[in-house]
């Protein structure tokens, strides 16, 4: 028996506590220890498996030395369809064409909504690819087809179809625009807010108006949405609007207000961020001084390019 085999053995005993530091032994498996872990996975109980794929993710955002890509791949048919949605989340960084299909596969045919809904978002990094010419041009239309199908089909749920909306966001194509234009006017809430949300991943100061307006918008969650998006865009004409959000009542847009504004720089969004040193809450006046360090970092950066040969 290997020492895998022996972690198999302890990973599927749920008398045992899992422990996370051994979920190492999970990275970069070769072929035949796949077949391993395949053989042992089905049988582990549903909630330890659930809990496994939760743990491995967070290792691989902490330590980006470890690939779990193979097992992550590997849990993407599970059974349970929480386990399903959960794999292909915490592959938020793998960019091989051999997980396209896969996607497409789980956004055509997967019984489970949320599964679907996280195959449709998981293809927006492809997409993204796509636009920087990363990607075949065959792979790109059948991954924009199925988005396009899916945001199209009225039998979907809203929320599958707002996160195709999403994924496609970042495709600079007259049809993508329009498309994000049908969803912003069309009075659903849930489309609305994912097309604000795909303007930003436009990175296309086309939608500014819109999202300067979102930016007043009583609806917090369309507020959040449009200071992400300003950020992406990254026109300093949103920073005095993205200023007057810093003392929002909600607190997750304050804090990707003042987010947005150290993407866009400037001297509007220094000033407004300068501001909020003396601000009497403990929590704004640590978010803006992070801020401000992380825009003289950047300008920091920038001149050295700037100096480069």
């Amino acid at each position: 028996m290997t020492s895998l085999d022996t972690y198999l053995a302890e990973m599927a005993d749920t008398s045992r506590p899992l422990k996370t530091a051994k979920l190492t032994n999970l990275s970069q498996l070769s072929d035949e220890e796949r077949e391993g872990f395949r053989s042992v996975w089905a049988a582990i109980d549903p909630e330890r498996r659930l809990q496994i794929i939760q743990r491995i993710s967070d290792v691989a955002e902490d330590n980006p030395e470890y690939d779990f890509s193979a097992v992550l791949i590997e849990c993407i048919p599970d059974p349970d369809p929480r386990v399903r949605a959960a794999a292909i989340g915490a592959l938020w960084e793998y960019e091989e064409r051999d997980l396209i299909p896969i996607l497409i596969d789980r956004l055509h045919s997967d019984e489970d909504a949320d599964v679907r809904a996280a195959a449709a978002l998981a293809l927006g990094r492809f997409v993204l690819l796509g636009e920087f010419d990363g990607l075949r041009p065959r792979d790109l239309r059948g991954i924009e087809d199925v988005l396009a199908e899916t945001i199209n089909d009225a039998a979907e749920t809203e929320e599958v179809r707002a996160r195709a909306l999403e994924a496609l966001g970042a495709r600079s194509e007259p049809w993508v625009r329009d498309l994000i234009a049908d969803a912003y006017t069309s009075g659903e809430h849930r489309m609305q807010v994912s097309a604000v949300h795909a303007m930003g991943r436009s990175c296309d100061a086309y939608w500014l108006p819109d999202v300067i307006q979102q930016l007043q918008s009583d609806d917090a969650e369309l507020r959040f949405e449009a200071a992400t998006a300003a950020g992406m865009i990254g026109d300093e004409a949103a920073a005095p609007h993205l200023a007057s959000l810093i003392n929002d009542e909600d607190a997750e847009v304050q804090a990707v207000a003042i987010e947005a504004l150290a993407e866009i720089g400037g001297s509007d969004a220094r000033s407004a961020l300068t501001r909020q040193l003396n601000n009497p809450d403990q929590r704004i006046r640590e978010a803006a001084r992070e801020a401000i360090a992380s825009m003289e970092l950047a300008g920091a950066l920038d001149d050295a390019d700037d100096d480069d040969p």
